[in-house]
This record gives structure tokens, C-alpha cells and sequence, in this order.
């Protein structure tokens, strides 16, 4: 990998920052915006002298990126190293993303809040309030959660269209505040 220009870093750099603040660490965050942008498979090696940062961290974000399935490992002909690419497709991407945090953060919470409204149930002395507060919650989430399987069955394209249709939508169904 060639030294980063200033507009890579400064990307690499704000996606580290974004990770962090979305919950991801920050040089799990720096190596997939390296691999994004990277219009070639890297090895671990590249990735090490390309950000400056330790081979095990490098090894332990490159598994976590896999785990959330949007880096994978690839071959290269007469190479032996593993070499890493991130998806592409910024669309699939994202829907990769929103389906682990879903599964990660969402259905636990959901199954969480089923648990408790069946414990507030058999406990009288469970206060009206509390449950009415968490039976809100989970319709939040179930609704959202509902809404959410529905529009993952769409494909990328179909998904652009309803996405960008959004100011017609608010007008047709007078959403708006």
C-alpha cells in the first residue's frame, strides 16, 4: 500500500472517530476504512505499516470485521499471506451492519423485555407503571423490528427507490410535525 494522501487519512482518520462513537473501536474502524477504500486486497502487513498499529491489534480487528461480515479474506495467486477486502457495495454493506446490530442490540433487548413483562405478570407487586413502561417500550421495538424485516427484503435497487422517495411520502400521508 503506497503512503495515504491527505483525503485518505483524513477519511481513515473521521471513520476511526465514527466507530468510536458508534460503539466499534476506533482501529477496528480505521483498518475497514483502509480496506474500503483500498482498490486491492491487503495483507496484515500492509495494514501494520499502513496505520501505524501493533500486528495483534491488526489481527484481532481484522476478526472482528469478519465476524460482522463485511471483510473477508481472500487468496492472491503466488502469495501466501492472507489478504483482506472489505465490501464494496456501500448498500449491502450498511444492510450487513444494520442485520448484526439487530442481532447483537435489538432482538436481545426484545427478548429481555418479553422476559420482564412475563415476571411483572406473575408478580402482583410489580407496579402498574414500571409494566405499562416497558410494555410501550416493547412495541417500540417490535414495530421497528417488524418494519425493519420488511424493508431487508427488498433488494438494493428497490431500496434506493423507496429510501429517496422519502419528502413524497410525508406529503402524501401528511407525516410531517
Amino acid at each position: 500500500m503506497p503512503t495515504l494522501t491527505p483525503v485518505q487519512q483524513k477519511f481513515i482518520l473521521h471513520w476511526g472517530e465514527m466507530g468510536t462513537r458508534w460503539g466499534i473501536n476506533r482501529t477496528v474502524a480505521q483498518i475497514h476504512a483502509l480496506l474500503f477504500i483500498s482498490p486491492k486486497p491487503l495483507n496484515a502487513d500492509d495494514i501494520v505499516e499502513t496505520l501505524g498499529v501493533a500486528r495483534s491489534n491488526v489481527s484481532t480487528s481484522l476478526k472482528e470485521l469478519q465476524s460482522w461480515g463485511i471483510v473477508k479474506m481472500v487468496h492472491i495467486l503466488g502469495d501466501k499471506r492472507d489478504h483482506f477486502e472489505s465490501m464494496k457495495d456501500v448498500w449491502e454493506m450498511f444492510r450487513v451492519v444494520l442485520n448484526e446490530r439487530k442481532r447483537r442490540e435489538i432482538d436481545p433487548t426484545i427478548q429481555m423485555l418479553d422476559e420482564c413483562i412475563a415476571d411483572a405478570e406473575k408478580n402482583p407487586g410489580t407496579d402498574a407503571y414500571t409494566e405499562q413502561r416497558l410494555r410501550d417500550l416493547r412495541e417500540f421495538f417490535g414495530t421497528t423490528s417488524a418494519w425493519y424485516s420488511q424493508v431487508c427484503q427488498l433488494s438494493v435497487t428497490a431500496l434506493v427507490k423507496f429510501l429517496k422517495l422519502g419528502d413524497r411520502i410525508l406529503k402524501t400521508f401528511r407525516l410531517r410535525k
